[in-house]
């Protein structure tokens, strides 16, 4: 178990250290878990999740044609011609951003909406960096909300075999995705007052084209089957996954046969982040190496030592620390380490695990709001504002992150225990 140990700490470290290297490390690390006999050959395919690699896969695309069509933007331009004053406008495209991020991923949320928020601030002659910051804040937030609406929440559904709508009604009660809805509240509530100087009239502009409806229906249908095949007993287990991939391939097909746009499906491929596929597949296999080994018991029971016999205290543990931790690394290897750990530590309890994997995913995915390196959306709207000579600082992300971070997740943590916790 040493052996294994040390190597999954190597690995965490490595990546936190290579950023933009985390792949190939994970990679590396998957390798000598198998070479090195920690795991069986025979094992490997079995540990990868392939209805989440299918899922992410699939939705990378979809969503790729979803942008280009220029939809997002349009609604996004509607709603700031609505809006009395600045303020309002910077709360509004948040919130915006916060319900289409619940289906589609953050950092292709920021990439749609960052660019009406940019060009909103240049018409009031403002900086854009404020409102950059409040929309990636709000799309991390809504990632939580639905299976598809970021990694993590496809890799619990994975994991714990839930369903579309378990995130919306889940055993007779709201589900993650109506908690998100009073998180992003508490959120907006937070942005009004930041912003509540930023009162100036907003300036309308040209409202974006839609060139073609097509990608918008293929989302909704997307979404629509998974919520059908949920209603279906004994699914395969890669039922959701095989259905993303269906979808994205109708997409490719309908891309293919637009006139005068011959080899678009080769562009379409190239949307597909064959790095974060990797890294998952890697880390499904690492995870697998440590559970073999012994060391995903041995977590539960570290965390059982400090968290005691109290379920509550144990949900309270592992809610901060998952703030605090993806505050400062990527939540996804976080969320497929914790996701057995925490299982090992609901049997030790002899407790339900789902207000564990739901306290799990709340605090690491707005835990990523505390800091501009804790979230990929962080990242991105920070390079956007970058690449249009804006800098920003620590101290100025922090002034949105730490309020807002703190509200939403002070809202999950009630909820969560009060809907899940709590004895029926």
């Amino acid at each position: 178990m040493t052996w294994a140990l040390t190597l999954f700490l190597a690995t965490y470290i490595l990546m936190i250290v290579l950023p933009r290297q985390r792949a190939l490390i994970a990679l590396g690390a998957a390798f000598l878990f198998v070479a090195s006999g920690v795991l069986p050959l025979n094992l490997v395919f079995s540990a990868i999740d392939w209805n989440v690699i299918l899922m992410i896969g699939g939705t990378m695309v979809i969503v790729h044609q979803f942008i280009q069509s220029g939809m997002p933007a349009r609604l996004a331009d509607l709603i700031t011609a609505r809006v009395p004053d600045v303020r309002w406008g910077i709360v509004a495209l948040s919130v915006f951003a916060g319900l289409i991020s619940a289906f589609i991923d953050n950092v292709a949320t920021v990439l749609i909406v960052a660019p009406i928020a940019i060009t909103m601030a240049r018409r009031q002659n403002l900086s854009p960096v404020s409102s950059i910051i409040a929309i990636s804040v709000a799309s991390n937030l809504e990632g939580a909300a639905t299976l598809v609406g970021d990694t993590t929440s496809i890799m619990l559904g994975g994991y714990a075999n839930k369903d579309f709508l378990d995130f919306f009604w889940y055993r007779g009660r709201p589900g993650l995705f109506w908690i998100c809805q009073v998180g992003l509240l508490a959120v907006a509530l937070v942005l009004l007052v930041l912003f509540r100087r930023d009162r100036q009239p907003v300036k309308s502009g040209q409202v974006t084209p839609v060139t073609t409806l097509f990608p918008t229906g293929l989302l909704l249908a997307t979404i629509a089957l998974l919520i059908a095949v949920s209603f279906v007993p004994g699914k395969p287990a890669i039922s959701n996954g095989l259905i993303c991939l269906f979808m994205m391939l109708v997409g490719m097909v309908e891309a293919q046969l637009r006139p005068h746009q011959p080899g678009m499906w080769r562009q379409l491929l190239k949307n597909v982040d064959g790095a974060t596929l990797l890294l998952l597949g890697s880390l499904f296999i690492v995870i697998a190496g440590i559970r073999q080994a012994g060391v995903i018991d041995a977590l539960a029971e570290l965390f059982v030592r400090f968290g005691g016999r109290s379920v509550f205290a144990m949900y309270t543990l592992i809610v901060w620390s998952s703030v605090l931790i993806s505050a400062f690394i990527d939540n996804i290897p976080y969320v497929a380490t914790m996701l057995p750990v925490v299982t090992g530590i609901a049997a030790a309890l002899g407790a339900d695990p789902n207000v564990l994997y739901f306290g799990l995913l709340a605090g690491s995915t707005l835990g990523g709001n505390l800091t501009p390196i804790g979230a990929s959306a962080n990242i991105v709207g920070i390079g956007i504002l970058r690449s249009v000579g804006y800098t920003v600082k620590t101290r100025a992300f922090m002034r949105i992150g730490i309020p807002s971070t703190l509200a939403a997740v002070t809202v999950a943590y009630v909820l969560i225990w009060l809907l899940f916790g709590l004895p029926a």
